[in-house]
């Protein structure tokens, strides 16, 4: 079952034209949301302002090659391996969510677009499927046993706020997809529903980009960029260079250093490791 084309099925009854124009609808909202996102949030304004504020501080210019150089770097860490996660489990459910919505999202177009008929390629469904049960695996993951410790904070652990609406949304669209394309290959009388859940969770999903944390993929790679060129150019963020806490002369300078701290910064003790990590 998992090698059908469920939307070759579906053509039967539902034009492939309007398949197309939904998928055409649903990109112009990411695109719209976004643009919208940019534009009330101020984003870009941001970037920019921050960049300018940075050139006053500035000890070196940076040439061209090494931008292109920590644009590759940035590319391969910050977007490819997502390496800012420090806690690895976290990593591996971010990256099972994110290559298998990818993997989702290109089969979708072209099981939608190129192969609207039962002559797909196998593969190509079978990807579907799989991009399908990627961003399920990572996402329950995520959502159960890695998310934010909300117990630390006072809140039940099934309190939902405006910013988990991205993520609840992706795996309500992929799991009813799943569903769906199951239930429709035994021939189930619930197939139906499900097909409408399919297409409600992902009209929230792609159409709900201004309320949710959808368009952050985009500005993402655009700040760690940012945030390794000030460090190239030793602007630093526009944060003081404060040196080595234990240095003599430094606590002279910042007495709160020692008053807060210790006489001994760099060795204050596990701090927040005593406890069970259980945040990311």
């Amino acid at each position: 079952m998992f090698t059908s084309n469920p939307f070759a099925e579906l053509s039967a009854s539902v034009s492939p034209d309007v398949m197309q124009t939904y998928v055409v609808v649903m990109a112009l909202f990411v695109v719209g949301g976004t643009l919208f996102d940019v534009v009330h949030k101020r984003s870009a304004k941001f970037f920019f302002e921050k960049s300018k504020t940075a050139e006053a501080d500035r000890k070196r210019e940076v040439g061209g090659g090494e931008k292109m150089s920590i644009a590759v770097k940035t590319v391969a860490e910050d977007v490819l391996t997502s390496a800012e996660f420090c806690n690895p489990m976290r990593r591996i459910s971010h990256l099972f969510t994110m290559y298998g919505f990818i993997l989702f999202l290109v089969t979708t177009i072209a099981l939608v677009f190129a192969y609207p008929t039962p002559e797909a390629p196998a593969i190509v469904a079978q990807l579907w499927h799989l991009g399908a049960a990627m961003v399920c695996f990572g996402g329950y993951w995520f959502w159960f046993f890695i998310r934010v410790d909300v117990a630390a904070e006072g809140n039940p652990w099934y309190r939902i706020v405006r910013a988990d609406m991205f993520i609840l949304s992706l795996l309500a669209t992929n799991s009813f997809a799943l569903i769906w394309s199951v239930l429709q290959s035994k021939g189930s009388s619930a197939t139906t529903l499900f097909l409408g859940l399919f297409i409600i969770s992902s009209l929230v999903l792609f159409g709900g980009v201004i309320w949710s944390k959808f368009a952050h993929m985009f500005f993402k790679p655009a700040a760690a960029y940012q945030k390794r060129v000030m460090k190239a150019d030793g602007s630093n963020q526009n944060l003081p260079e404060i040196g080595d806490l234990s240095d003599p002369e430094l606590q002279k300078k910042f007495p709160d250093i020692k008053e807060y701290m210790g006489a001994k910064p760099p060795y204050m003790g596990l701090g927040i490791k005593r406890e069970r990590p259980q945040h990311y």
